[in-house]
C-alpha cells in the first residue's frame, strides 16, 4: 500500500532528523548553509504551525491522532496514485509530530514537536522554523488542493470523466449509481 509506505519513509526520515537535531544541536550555534539561506537550529513547538496556540498541544494531538485514523481508514479505498502520494505525505508527517507529542518533554500528550529547520534568518523572524513532518504535511495538502481542484476524486476517477450514453445503454454516471 503506498500510502502507508510513504508514511513509513516520511515518519522515519522525521524521527532520524529529529534525533540528529537533539544530539547535534542542542547548546550549540545555527548552522548557517547555502550563504545563509537555510540555518539548522533546534527549537521546541509546543503548539501548532508557525508557533500559533502553543497552549494547546492536548488539542493538536487530539487533532493528530484523528487524521491519522482517518488517513488509515481511507487507504484501503484509494484507487489514485496521486491521492496515495499526497494522504500519505500528510499521514507520515502527522504521526511524526504526533510522535514528538507523545514521547517528549514535558511529558505525553504535553509533548514539544522538535522543529530545526529556518529559513533567511536563524531565529525564525522571516519563515516560522519547521521540519521534515511540517513541510511534508504543507507538501501532501498542496497536493490535495491540486487534486480536489483538478477533479480527481480519492477512488481515482476523474469527476469530468462521465462518458455519455449510449442507446440503449446508460452513461458511466449513471452507472455509478446504482
Amino acid at each position: 500500500m503506498l500510502v502507508i509506505a510513504l508514511a513509513v519513509v516520511v515518519l522515519a526520515l522525521d524521527a532520524i532528523s529529529k534525533a540528529l537535531v537533539v544530539a547535534k544541536l542542542s547548546n550549540h550555534a545555527p548552522v548557517k548553509i547555502l550563504g545563509g539561506f537555510i540555518y539548522l537550529v533546534e527549537s521546541r513547538n509546543s503548539g501548532a504551525a508557525f508557533g500559533i496556540a502553543t497552549g494547546a498541544t492536548l488539542i493538536f494531538t487530539v487533532v493528530a491522532v484523528v487524521v491519522v485514523v482517518v488517513i488509515i481508514r481511507l487507504a484501503s479505498r484509494l484507487r489514485s496514485r496521486a491521492w496515495a502520494v499526497a494522504l500519505g505525505l500528510i499521514l507520515g508527517g502527522a504521526a511524526g509530530n504526533l510522535a514528538d507529542r507523545l514521547f517528549r518533554a514535558p511529558g505525553p500528550l504535553r509533548g514539544a514537536v522538535v522543529d530545526w529547520i529556518s529559513l533567511l534568518d536563524a531565529d525564525g523572524h522571516v519563515w516560522p522554523i519547521f521540519n521534515l513532518a511540517d513541510a511534508s504535511i504543507v507538501c501532501g495538502g498542496i497536493c490535495a488542493v491540486l487534486l480536489m481542484l483538478g477533479g480527481v476524486e480519492v477512488g481515482g476517477a476523474q469527476l469530468s470523466d462521465a462518458e455519455p450514453a449510449k442507446p440503449g445503454r446508460p452513461g458511466r454516471e449513471h452507472q455509478e449509481r446504482r
